[in-house]
């Protein structure tokens, strides 16, 4: 075990020192270590008080010996450009002539230089979604995907984009739905209410699968943060009963059938045709439908069609009915998904967080800092924890009852009363399609 020097011992190799004895000679009469004799024979040249401290050089902080210029700049750069990391820093300064031939600090360096300035931003904690365990199907309507095709500007319609459902066991063709995005929408993406309207036909006719696999668009997944709430869609398939599984980020493969199947439809239906309106279209792609499952034959099935391969497929194993939604929706199934969730956000200037697009107010006691949220499922309530854990407060969860998971089905649960005035918005119209389509479907069966 190392020894330390106590004052005394200090004080004599001081002593000797000045006494004109080598360095190697006090080493060998008080029993030292030439490093030793020598580091502390230096520290006495500055005087008493050197002889009281243990470690080595003073406290300089980060980049303390790099040139004062080079840290000012570092200073500069950074409140200029808030985006500017450790990396681009340090190509910075390589890149200035004036620091030419100086020695350039390591990345750890400057990142602890931003963080003694207070130079650097607040770091968001990350947290995942309960995953839902994803396997290979073993049945029909054990998983289907779920996908939308880049948008299309198609003559006479507009510009549409086909929202497109397989099954991925059976490789059935579920549905092609042409979700219009007309010049009274803002986004060229669909939206919730157009997947749930596709959906609810979907179910309408197939029933209910065990989950959905799709990929990270932000309408299934939070994506504009490091921890992620389950969006108005996720929470509304939840209670349902429909687990949703995400795909790999970057790897459209995880959803491979229904990424090939957008070239399908493309090619089977669009390419160089044209429709007299929407109607059209929409009863093309669905006659078309019928050719793919009863007749195309499918290279993965031994060159038979999907439905011949697997006839159990038109067997419904959860049936629905949008008259029945509001009994099938299950909010105990939210909540035990949630209560396994945790979460973090950074409050405003007031005090307030944001999750899952509802806004929750706890005080200005609480502006700016990372708040760490949990859900407590007996009670109902979510649970904000203070950074420094002396403040809790529980406040009702929002935005998950019946009522706002069903969105616009409302209007449609009495659907022989159903009826909108007109002229009618796009959303107004995708409506009464999807009335008129669940009328018809519940008429034939």
């Amino acid at each position: 075990m190392r020894r330390a020097t106590t004052l005394e011992d200090r004080r004599d190799i001081v002593a000797l020192a000045q006494a004109g004895h080598r360095e190697r000679a006090i080493a060998t009469q008080l029993g030292w270590s030439l490093s030793v004799v020598r580091k502390w024979r230096r520290r006495g040249k500055r005087g008493r008080e050197a002889l009281y401290s243990r470690m080595g050089r003073p406290v300089t902080g980060a980049l303390g010996t790099f040139p004062a210029p080079m840290r000012q700049a570092l200073r500069d750069w950074r409140t200029a450009h808030p985006g500017w990391g450790p990396k681009t820093l340090w190509a910075q300064l390589a890149t200035e002539e004036r620091f030419c031939g100086e020695e350039l600090p390591s990345l750890r360096s400057i990142a602890r230089f931003l963080s003694q300035e207070g130079l650097t931003r607040t770091y968001q904690r990350h947290s995942e979604l309960p995953a839902t365990r994803r396997a290979a199907p073993q049945a029909a309507h054990e998983e289907w995907e779920m996908d939308a095709r880049g948008y299309q500007m198609v003559p006479e319609v507009g510009l549409i984009t086909l929202i497109n459902l397989n099954d991925r066991y059976s490789h059935v063709r579920l549905l092609s739905y042409p979700c219009s995005l007309g010049r009274q929408r803002v986004t060229r993406h669909p939206t919730t209410e157009d997947y749930q309207a596709v959906l609810r036909l979907c179910f309408t006719q197939w029933g209910f699968p065990e989950r959905i696999a799709v990929d990270h668009e932000s309408v299934f997944y939070d994506n504009l943060g490091k921890s992620p709430f389950p969006t108005r869609l996720h929470l509304w398939l939840l209670a349902l009963g429909v687990a949703l599984v995400f795909g790999r980020p970057g790897r459209p493969t995880d959803q491979g059938m229904t990424e090939r199947s957008h070239q399908l439809w493309g090619q089977q239906v669009l390419e160089k045709q044209r429709f007299a309106d929407w109607n059209s279209l929409h009863q093309a792609l669905e006659q078309r439908r019928e050719f793919l499952n009863h007749h195309l034959p499918c290279a993965s099935l031994g060159d038979l069609p999907p439905l011949v391969a697997h006839p159990e497929a038109l067997g419904v194993r959860r049936p629905y009915r949008p008259e029945w939604e509001a009994e099938l929706l299950d909010l105990g199934r939210v909540h035990r998904y949630l209560a396994q969730g945790q979460w973090f956000r950074l409050a405003s200037n007031i005090g307030a967080v944001s999750l899952g697009c509802q806004r929750y107010a706890l005080g200005k006691t609480w502006a700016r800092q990372q708040v760490e949220i949990t859900f407590a499922a007996p009670a109902q309530e979510m649970i904000f924890v203070h950074p420094d854990g002396t403040q809790i407060q529980r406040l009702p969860l929002k935005g998950v009852s019946r009522e706002a998971l069903m969105g616009e089905l409302g209007p449609l649960v009495n659907l022989p009363l159903f009826q909108l005035a007109l002229p009618m918005s796009w959303d107004e119209f995708r409506v009464t399609r999807l009335s008129g389509t669940l009328v018809s479907q519940l008429i034939d069966t």
